[in-house]
């Protein structure tokens, strides 16, 4: 299959753990399928970037060990959660606010250092702070599950173990066209407005919030 990482510059030779260690799933080489969402990101800061295209057999692949938190059937939107809280910076004031509602969430944790490659939704600064609100029991489990798991913010590709990335084939690099400068915001424009839109929902006393999971628990 091929994959792809959008940057600002090529990169013919990966390398393992390069990326910010506070990315979602923590320091690794982060690719999708998405060849539109690629150029998108690569071009996300108003300057033209490239795609670099790469190939994995999939022979190759399913050989690897992969953690698929897209996976309805056997994980939760709760393990994405708690894995995106162990990796993120949280704002200290957040942090003590919410305490025994953090600590309660690193029950779902899984440790992804276990794993070659995770894939899993992405979680971009501009609507990070809707796991922020299901932390904070202002938003339901229901309404995250309705963002995250839509598909909207997209899924990505986390190569987390020299193993994985030597199953990479560089194929080429392409600058991308000038089209794509803007595109990414205008996806992040129409995502926050979808999502403002399920913010400001009545609260539905049918729904479970945080403090309802964590009540049930102790009961």
């Amino acid at each position: 299959m091929k994959i792809y990482h959008g940057s600002k510059k090529v990169i013919s030779k990966p390398v393992v753990l390069g990326s910010n260690p506070h990315n979602d799933y923590g320091p690794s080489f982060y690719l999708t399928l998405d060849l539109e969402a690629a150029k998108s990101w690569a071009c996300r800061n108003d300057s033209v970037g490239v795609v670099n295209e790469y190939e994995i057999k999939n022979s190759v692949f399913k050989k690897l060990k992969v953690l698929d938190l897209t996976n309805k059937n056997r994980y939760s939107v709760l393990n994405w959660l708690s894995i995106l809280m162990h990796f993120r910076t949280l704002d200290s004031t957040f942090v003590k606010s919410n305490k025994y509602a953090l600590e309660w969430l690193k029950k779902y944790y899984i440790d992804v250092k276990n794993y070659d490659v995770v894939v899993g939704f992405r979680a971009d600064d501009s609507y990070f702070r809707f796991p922020i609100r299901f932390i904070a029991n202002d938003l339901s489990l229901d309404d995250l599950e309705e963002v995250f798991l839509s598909g909207n913010l997209g899924v990505q590709y986390a190569f987390m173990s020299q193993k994985a990335i030597d199953s990479l084939k560089y194929i080429s690099s392409k600058e991308c066209e000038d089209q794509y400068l803007g595109h990414y915001h205008s996806i992040v424009m129409d995502a926050t407005k979808r999502f403002d839109e399920i913010l400001t929902r009545e609260k539905d006393p049918n729904k479970k919030y945080i403090l309802d999971l964590i009540r049930e628990e102790n009961e």
